[in-house]
């Protein structure tokens, strides 16, 4: 539980209950843990959250009891799809985000080469930085291109594997092909070699 981001105690709690024969109230959760009843209570309405724990009751006892999600892939999917799929989809939204602020820079026209003499005057604490050339915002773009692709195969491959459709192995190594493509050696006086032609039919 630790590893997946949750508090040690949710994953003692959770183990608890899913070790248990029977179901467990919350005196005795805190009793075997040896902690105080609101963090029982706290650490219970968590775990009720994510849907691990489930609430029962017991004949003839008023007490809550609790019994523990016993499906590990039930359990894995949910926290896949609320948790690291969230995080994917708003990590390729940052990435749109900051293709459009290049775009902008783009368009406004940087500067193609740096200012004459080879180096930017030191400048003073609070003085504004002289905007980046062409060619760096050029290079950004290209490579925030690639970063949304990967996390558009990332998000494409969370969702596959949570509808329990067939993975295309094939189809994600051409996708992440084009995010990462390879590069030619280099020869040996040190320039990138040419890419040797394609295949005639």
């Amino acid at each position: 539980m630790e590893l997946w981001g949750f508090k040690r105690i949710m994953g003692r709690t959770w183990t608890l209950l899913y070790l248990a024969d029977a179901p467990l109230s919350a005196a005795e959760l805190g009793d075997a843990l040896q902690v105080s009843p609101g963090s029982v209570s706290m650490t219970v309405s968590e775990l009720l959250k994510w849907g691990v724990v489930k609430k029962t009751w017991v004949p003839g006892d008023r007490r809550d009891f609790y019994l523990p999600e016993t499906s590990v892939w039930k359990m894995v999917s949910r926290v896949i799809r609320e948790r690291e799929l969230l995080y994917v989809r708003e990590t390729n939204d940052r990435l749109v985000a900051a293709q459009g602020l290049l775009s902008e820079l783009q368009g406004s026209g940087a500067p193609d080469s740096p200012r004459e003499g080879g180096e930017a005057p030191a400048g003073t604490a609070g003085e504004a930085q002289s905007p980046p050339s062409s060619a760096a915002l050029h290079t950004l773009s290209s490579r925030i291109t690639a970063l949304q692709q990967l996390s558009q195969v990332g998000q494409l491959l969370i969702e596959q594997a949570l509808s329990g459709r067939t993975i295309d192995v094939v189809a994600l190594q051409a996708a992440l092909n084009l995010v990462a493509p390879a590069e030619p050696p280099p020869t040996a006086d040190g320039a990138p070699a040419e890419p040797s032609p394609a295949p005639s039919k």
